[in-house]
């Protein structure tokens, strides 16, 4: 495809649309929102992460899915990441290291290459690291892009988008929602959220969110606070103003996994904590945005977003805990003490026009993104330490201290420059055939210091990508599509790369799909098939040559299947259900070990099950009485690139019920890990520790609306 497609287009664009007056209208997403708790989602609801061009998720050609705040808050879902990963094909491998946030999907994990947004908004994660948002109390919708994205989003998006929209401001009387709860381990919240017009130009919305818990394990206790703040001043017909700042303070369960003890997992060990008593995780994120909305004409409309993103994160842990099967005794080591300091200022323009094309209906997006992103590592590198390891007891291990022979001390910091330019256009080819194509240009620049000897690098680096996509509407309910889509992935974050790593260029992926979205039964059925195929090149790999070196030659495939089912049932049962199957295997990759290189060829990546699915099932009892129950099943997964440690497969079943006692009243109940089952959610340390989920627990709330 010509790189230059679509800005031909968009000259053109211009010129049909001065010439012949056509309307263009302004997305309805970025004016006004719901009143609170009100919103549904459906194949027929405009998705944020599959276009910029605000379609429908039936007019898009990708697997997009979308979740409501009420769908994620009645199902019990307290993260972002519990309720995404009950969406088709996506898995939690989230570590304390990387923020507890991980996600895999499609064969792809990490930070890296399964981006996540706030209110799209990207932070640039150093070190792998993503900490944001805090919690779902104030999420009005999760919309979810599968497979390539980085010609909409930039680099770091072979698997997949999560973007988390916030609860906007609303037209309206003022509407006020308390929540208060209680539950196992001493967890409690407090929230509030508050909607509605001050004035008949000015508009509101503001979120508070309390969390408190003991935790599950030894020492354990968690806390989060929450702040999210939004006014919107119409200023005209035409022009609107939109503030927000969004506020998170996150102290997580300090709990570094459960180590295996001959290979094995002893469940009477779930619930220690072998982490040193003077732990630390802490993470203090802050997004401020303004945003502008004008309708310039009747055929030319502009949106401009300026955001400033600030984020500090630190800890301080003793994070390996090994098993030595001759001695038979449990040690600790991997002192880290490590600290980030991030701020990002960024602006992103863009231009939407509705006009003809060659005689056909045609709508063009346009525009530019810059980030200026400034990043410093502190820590106690080179980390060594105890020699030998700590010996402990491993039913009762004794606390301790963070010791460590190297100084916590300033190690880097970088400044990094980020521009794009990105222009998207669907065009309708005849009554049922429509065209959609996308194009972007990525230029990065990096600058990093070396706190430490003084010694300077930089890295500038380059990514070009684009989509094509057809949609076939067979009828006003059917389409069948087919889509070729590019990406580009960092071997590290680009904010933190290493003057090792910056010598390497990004890796680059095609996708290739096909789907069919079907409404049916009177719409009130609704179901979605695709297939597709990954390649991602480029990956880094050991020299064979020479096993202290590097080259980027690697390749990695995944193929696979998804389909998801939404029934509206009759006598008010409700069941939403997915799949997956995918098959991602290293194609040309090779480890160093004990000095000599190994193929990899033919493994499966790490953290990737072959199959995931859920399920759903609700039902209105009476008008007042409502009770759902879900099932979450994740396939067997690989915890080194050998394919030797395995991390078996799990089924959870969760359940809950609401009673709205009073007019305004409603008490509810959630029930997590109902059968009380002892599963690895992810792993750390290759393997050698199991990051278990949450026992059985109960969580009791009650919330009033006035």
């Amino acid at each position: 495809m010509n790189k230059y497609f679509l800005s031909s287009l968009c000259l053109l664009a211009w010129h049909q649309a001065q010439a012949d007056g056509t309307a263009l209208t302004l997305p309805a997403g970025t004016i006004s929102a719901p009143a609170i708790d009100a919103e549904t989602v459906s194949l027929t609801t405009p998705t944020s992460a599959g276009s910029r061009l605000n379609l429908t998720a039936m007019d898009t050609p990708a697997s997009v899915e979308s979740l409501s705040g009420e769908q994620v808050r009645a199902r019990g879902d307290r993260s972002v990441q519990d309720a995404v990963s009950r969406s088709t094909g996506i898995s939690r491998t989230g570590t304390p290291g990387d923020g507890g946030t991980s996600l895999q999907a499609r064969g792809f994990t990490g930070q890296s290459s399964v981006m996540q947004l706030y209110d799209g908004n990207r932070l640039y994660s150093g070190m792998g690291t993503v900490t944001f948002p805090v919690d779902t109390w104030a999420v009005e919708r999760v919309d979810v892009l599968r497979g390539p994205a980085s010609v909409l989003y930039g680099e770091g998006a072979t698997g997949a988008v999560v973007n988390v929209i916030p609860k906007k401001p609303f037209a309206g009387d003022i509407e006020n929602h308390v929540r208060v709860g209680y539950g196992s381990f001493d967890s409690q919240q407090q929230a509030f959220d508050s909607g509605g017009s001050l004035t008949d130009t000015l508009s509101y919305r503001l979120n508070l969110n309390r969390l408190r818990s003991n935790g599950w394990v030894d020492r354990g206790d968690a806390s989060s606070d929450f702040i999210s703040a939004a006014l919107r001043w119409q200023a005209s017909d035409d022009l609107t103003f939109t503030l927000a700042h969004d506020y998170g303070d996150q102290r997580p369960q300090n709990y570094f996994g459960t180590p295996l003890i001959n290979g094995q997992l002893k469940d009477s060990l779930r619930n220690r904590n072998y982490n040193v008593r003077d732990d630390k995780q802490h993470y203090n994120d802050q997004w401020t945005r303004l945003t502008t909305d004008w309708q310039i004409n009747d055929a030319v409309s502009a949106s401009n977003e300026l955001y400033y993103l600030k984020a500090q994160r630190r800890w301080q842990n003793a994070e390996n805990y090994n098993f030595d099967t001759d001695s038979q005794q449990l040690s600790r080591s991997g002192y880290f003490g490590i600290g980030h300091k991030q701020e990002q200022v960024g602006d992103r323009q863009i231009f939407t026009f509705r006009h003809s094309l060659f005689g056909l209906d045609s709508q063009t997006v346009t525009g530019v993104d810059y980030n200026r992103i400034r990043f410093q590592l502190d820590s106690n590198s080179p980390f060594n330490d105890v020699p030998g390891g700590q010996p402990l007891d491993r039913y009762h291990p004794q606390s301790g201290y963070f010791q460590s022979a190297d100084p916590y001390r300033d190690q880097f910091d970088s400044t990094t420059k980020q521009m794009s330019a990105f222009a998207e256009n669907r065009t309708q080819l005849s009554e049922r055939w429509s065209l959609v194509t996308g194009v972007r240009r990525d230029y990065v620049h990096v600058d990093r210091n070396n706190l430490v000897d003084g010694s300077q690098s930089d890295k500038t680096l380059t990514g070009n990508n684009w989509k094509a996509g057809l949609v076939f509407a067979l009828t006003a309910d059917t389409s069948f599509y087919g889509q070729v889509a590019t990406s580009t992935d960092g071997i590290g974050g680009l904010i933190s790369l290493s003057p090792s790593q910056q010598q390497y260029d990004l890796s680059t992926a095609r996708q290739t799909e096909i789907g069919l979205k079907q409404l049916f039964w009177e719409q009130r059925g609704e179901f979605t098939l695709a297939a597709y195929r990954i390649v991602k090149k480029k990956l880094l790999t050991d020299d064979p040559g020479n096993p202290t070196l590097k080259q980027q030659v690697g390749q990695q495939s995944s193929n696979g299947l998804e389909a998801s089912l939404d029934l509206q049932l009759p006598h008010a049962w409700q069941l939403q259900a997915n799949a997956a199957l995918v098959k991602a295997r290293y194609d040309d990759f090779e480890e160093v070990v004990g000095g000599v290189p190994v193929s990899r060829n033919g493994n499966r990546p790490v953290d990737v099950p072959r199959r995931t699915a859920n399920l759903w099932l609700s039902k209105a009892l009476t008008d007042d009485l409502k009770a759902g129950a879900g099932v979450r099943y994740v396939d067997a997964r690989y915890a080194d690139m050998a394919n030797r440690n395995e991390l078996p497969s799990y089924t959870v079943v969760d359940a809950t019920l609401s009673w709205q006692a009073l007019r305004n009243t409603t008490l509810g109940l959630q029930v997590n890990n109902l059968f009380d089952r002892t599963y690895a959610q992810s792993q750390y340390n290759e393997g050698q520790q199991w990051i278990l989920g949450e026992p059985r627990s109960f969580f009791v709330t009650a919330d009033y609306a006035f």
